[in-house]
């Protein structure tokens, strides 16, 4: 196979990881299980369950959902950056000199 083969090839793994990771879920909760998320590895958000003690103050629920998403979405960041950069290792050619991006 030639060069631009297994870069389609390198490709073609790289579309059908980021396909698999909307599958790939990261749930997070708050410390006191008030609030919980749960992402996509591809970091879409599929639910989101709020305690009704949290409706009551804004800032609060305010509070809680950064930092719930943050972490989630962080966690999911991790997940994807590996599972694609994997992918792509995979796939791609053996070039001369590109060692050094391994």
């Amino acid at each position: 196979m030639g060069m631009m083969g297994k870069l389609q090839e390198a490709q073609k793994k790289v579309e059908e990881t980021k396909k698999r990771l909307d599958h790939v879920l990261i749930d997070e909760k708050s410390a006191d299980n008030l609030l919980e998320v749960t992402l996509t590895a591809n970091r879409s958000i599929k639910s989101l369950k709020i305690d009704d003690s949290l409706l009551e103050d804004k800032e609060q629920l305010e509070d809680y959902l950064i930092l719930v998403l943050n972490k989630a979405i962080e966690k999911a960041t991790k997940i994807n950056e590996a599972e694609l950069a994997a992918a792509a290792k995979d796939g791609m050619p053996n070039i001369p000199g590109m060692d050094m991006f391994k």
